[in-house]
């Protein structure tokens, strides 16, 4: 996906650091967008069986359908491994139950889908003598299937943590997240705030703060000069990231109608994939009409989503970034989202909210500004405060390069991740 090339990069620079990896991937096969990271990673990926999706069909249909897939991974499992793999299939069969909606209510089906793609994935393992250790990204879906699959293997597993997977509950349901940390043999995450929230249920499983740094990509596109293309005092706002109700792109347009109001000579472009599409609900469309209310057609701009060659040349044709996050009522954030590196390292100031880990990327006056979020009328003051004092913008814009490259080097905190693999491998 284009929002998770971080994953991507993890891998490579993990390899360039002396790990042996191989790489097996839960979704099935996406070839509509093909990452130039992806060309450098050694390990070719193996692709577990797909499954139909459980809402389409009744739930005897959909057995019906996908078990024959996986019956044969069964077997060889349980030759191999007969009482890994019933364990797992009766803790599976367990939460199935367990999890259901009501007493009356049908088990949970979703949890037979994660036994048979875990069966499937200790298939391989147990046919790959040189895997030692498990790991996952994202502590939902694929850290259950992952964790099913080292119960099958006998073998160690770690999942690398981020953000609506560990505090969206409805994700780990009958307190999943902390039963997989407790079964962890470390848990990687991209906060410190992360950290110390999985570090309260942590019970002795170590927890690591590993920053991702900018994505290798984008590093290696970066390295061209870093100036804006344009100097001519206009004001160019830039959004970036999924269409989705945390980033507060809401928020971001109201602020732009206030700067309107205000008669403030500017043009806004909002970047993203319209990702949050269910219920009759699509941020994307919300977004449009209110665009539309504040007559903002000829200065807001939605573009779609980008390339990072293409995404790079939008930062550098911004002066001012704004993402104004917000946690949503289910729990749900971002980390630190990687834009924010990406428009620091490009020496665009950048203005965004004190919610979750952004305060220890954006240190309030020194590299960027914070305001609260849902707040249109202190972002609109931000962003016409940094227009109106270039000093301060240009300030902003040479600490954020500066933080960037001390703190949020890719190629550096890759060599950490290693490191933890390389101590439970050996």
């Amino acid at each position: 996906m284009l929002s998770e090339t971080f994953i991507s990069s993890e891998i490579h620079r993990v390899e360039k650091a002396g790990v042996s990896l191989r790489v097996f991937v839960v979704k099935p096969r996406d070839e509509r967008e093909h990452h130039p990271v992806v060309d450098r990673i050694s390990a070719q990926p193996d692709y577990l069986p797909p499954t139909s999706l459980i809402s389409e069909s009744s739930r005897v249909r959909w057995l019906l359908d996908n078990a024959p897939t996986f019956v044969p991974c069964f077997f060889r499992a349980l030759g191999r491994k007969p009482r890994g793999t019933l364990r797992a299939i009766r803790f599976a069969l367990t939460e199935s139950v367990l999890t259901r909606k009501s007493f009356w209510s049908w088990p949970k089906v979703s949890c037979i889908r994660d036994v048979f793609l875990a069966l499937a994935l200790a298939d391989h393992v147990l046919r790959a003598p040189d895997v030692r250790h498990l790991h996952a990204h994202f502590a939902h879906d694929t850290t259950t299937v992952t964790w099913l699959a080292a119960m099958i293997t006998d073998l160690p597993f770690s999942f690398t943590a981020h953000a609506k997977d560990i505090y969206a509950g409805r994700l780990n349901p009958r307190d999943l997240l902390r039963r997989k940390v407790h079964a962890a043999s470390f848990v990687v995450t991209c906060t410190e705030a992360n950290r110390r929230y999985l570090g309260a249920m942590a019970n002795g499983t170590p927890i690591h703060r590993v920053y991702h740094g900018l994505n290798d990509d984008f590093w290696r596109f970066s390295q061209r000069p870093v100036t804006n293309t344009r100097s001519d005092g206009h004001l160019r706002l830039l959004a970036v990231g999924r269409l989705v109700a945390k980033k507060g792109f809401d928020t971001f347009v109201e602020a732009c109608g206030l700067l309107d109001r205000l008669g403030v000579n500017f043009e806004a472009t909002i970047v993203g994939e319209d990702d949050d599409v269910g219920d009759n609900f699509s941020v994307g469309e919300d977004l449009r009409h209110r665009i539309a209310r504040l007559s903002l057609e000829d200065r807001v701009h939605m573009l779609g989503q980008m390339g990072q060659a293409e995404l790079l040349d939008q930062y550098r044709d911004a002066t001012v970034f704004c993402l104004p996050c917000r946690v949503l009522e289910n729990g749900d954030r971002d980390g630190i989202p990687n834009v924010l590196l990406e428009a620091m390292s490009c020496g665009v100031p950048v203005v965004s909210t004190p919610v979750s880990g952004i305060p220890e990327l954006v240190e309030d006056g020194t590299n960027g500004l914070l305001v609260a979020p849902d707040d249109p009328e202190a972002l609109a003051d931000s962003l016409l405060g940094l227009h109106r004092d270039p000093d301060l913008a240009a300030r902003l814009s040479r600490e954020g390069r500066t933080t960037v490259r001390e703190r949020f080097d890719g190629n550096v905190l890759s060599r950490d991740l290693a490191t933890l693999f390389q101590r439970v491998i050996v």
